[in-house]
């Protein structure tokens, strides 16, 4: 295809998914042949239904070729979301739709405005679809692993750019309002095809975004307004009901506000929620409890790996009040038997990841408990995955892994099939420096099953897997025992 046909090509798609109108068609095609520095156009047929990812690289192949682009991945990002940028409909146009869709009902507003991200290239489609996915029985349901492929790695020619730019404080980060239409430049992702939600929490400014690595249906960001550090405090629960009732077909949940245990972001408030039922949402509460003066709120320990609070009623109100003493209770908790500790040389190391959601008429809010102690034994973080799993997962357990989703370094997906290949051969693990961290998992493995070339990925996939779920065993501050049981009802005994 030629720079002709892709130009009107890309017009097409856009007309059929409904960026621009039939009206804007012809001014759409003259924006594109000013960003590509065309002195002419040939009116040329579109020969095949291409599909999106075609289109774009015949595009960034022509701007490489004719010195309009840098040929490296970073670049051709920066570029390629300048032209759809020119065919996403203007913020004003697209709340008005959203606000329109909404009265009819939340969930036709939000299919309207994800597939919006989706089409504009928001959300790169062609690469989310390379992720690798699926799902491992446990003892806690079935949990949900990924390897994420869809989130592009830095090339050389980037990285150089970027060590030699100065620091730019603008936007703050990339959560802020601020970068909605923003051109990007080789440090920061370009943004001129990304729109936003206004919408309010908690009687203030903040605004809705889709993730544009989407680690699970609809995965949606909800974000302070204003660029204001993570806070887990009382607030913090009435913000997430009011965004549940909101758009009630959403879940949504908040990173702990203290490192190791929080998340990637800790500068700018925000949540994560989504269309997306998760493992720890469909376990069961294993023992109840009743907390004194809160009758009218139902509440219980989770069967969970993690150490979870489920509370649930129909007063969101009244589940928030009681959240907040179990939260102030929890910041000020030492227990040395369940090496728990409060704070140690005036660092703080309790603090929650709350979880909100509405279900079959009632409200209901996990608190997961987190501490973010560290020792010289586990420099990273005792509550945290051990070393003996840093082959699979060694970043910090946020939101997403909480709930029972596992984010995996895209290193896994090339280094399961050279430890295949080595297992199945015969190999030695040891001598290849890629799986050499896999050997005393690979041995553990071969002596529990009879490996072929057939069954060896599927059996790499159910252990890491189960490995996953180890990890998040360790990440409780309740050990999963008759002991760490009594352990935690006696904090729950403490809440006063």
């Amino acid at each position: 295809m030629n720079i002709y046909e892709a130009i009107k090509a890309l017009a097409q798609y856009a007309l059929k998914e409904n960026l621009i109108e039939k009206e804007d068609y012809t001014y759409s095609i003259n924006r594109l042949i000013e960003a590509l520095s065309l002195d002419s156009f040939e009116d040329v047929e579109v020969t095949k239904d291409y599909s999106l990812e075609e289109i774009l690289g015949a595009i960034l192949d022509y701007a490489c070729s004719n010195g309009l682009c840098e040929d490296s991945v970073v670049y051709r990002d920066l570029f390629d979301t300048k032209l759809m940028g020119l065919l996403t409909p203007r913020p004003s146009e697209v709340i008005k739709k959203f606000n329109a869709k909404y009265e009819k009902s939340p969930k036709d507003a939000t299919e309207f405005y994800y597939n919006l991200s989706r089409k504009s290239d928001y959300i790169r489609e062609y690469r989310v679809k390379n992720d690798m996915k699926w799902v491992t029985p446990t003892e806690y349901g079935d949990i949900d692993i990924t390897i994420n492929l869809s989130k592009p790695e830095k090339d050389p020619k980037a990285i150089a750019a970027a060590l030699s730019m100065k620091n730019s404080a603008y936007p703050k980060c990339q959560l802020c309002r601020e970068n909605e239409g923003y051109a990007g430049r080789v440090n920061h992702p370009a943004r001129q095809n990304h729109r936003i939600i206004p919408i309010t929490i908690n009687n203030s400014d903040w605004f809705m975004q889709y993730s544009p690595y989407v680690y699970y249906n609809e995965h949606c960001i909800v974000f302070n307004g204003q660029h204001t550090p993570m806070k887990i405090d009382k607030s913090v629960f009435g913000k997430l009901f009011d965004f549940v009732k909101l758009f009630p077909h959403y879940f949504i949940g908040s990173n702990a506000d203290l490192p190791i245990v929080g998340g990637s972001i800790l500068t700018h408030e925000h949540f994560q929620g989504g269309n997306y039922t998760f493992a720890m949402a469909k376990a069961t509460v294993e023992t109840e409890y009743s907390f004194d003066g809160f009758e009218d709120v139902k509440a219980g320990i989770v069967k969970w790996p993690m150490s979870v609070v489920r509370l649930s009623g129909k007063d969101t109100n009244r589940i928030s009040e009681l959240a907040d003493k179990i939260l102030t209770s929890w910041r000020a908790y030492t227990d040395e038997d369940a090496f728990i500790y409060a704070e140690t040389d005036g660092t703080p190391h309790n603090t929650i990841t709350p979880i909100a959601r509405f279900r079959d008429g009632q409200y209901e809010l996990d608190l997961v408990l987190r501490n973010n102690i560290t020792t010289e034994e586990y420099p990273d973080g005792y509550y945290h995955p051990h070393p003996e799993y840093h082959h699979i997962k060694k970043e910090n357990i946020g939101l997403i892994e909480v709930m029972g989703l596992a984010v995996l370094p895209s290193r896994l997906k090339n280094e399961m099939e050279v430890l295949k290949d080595a297992m199945v051969n015969g190999s030695d693990i040891l001598a290849d420096e890629r799986i050499a961290k896999h050997k005393e998992w690979a041995d553990m493995i071969m002596s529990k099953y009879e490996i072929t070339a057939d069954n060896c990925m599927d059996i790499l996939k159910k252990e890491i897997g189960i490995v996953f779920a180890a990890i998040l065993e360790q990440s409780g501050v309740f050990e999963r025992t008759e002991n760490g049981k009594t352990q935690f009802l006696r904090f729950l005994d403490s809440v006063k």
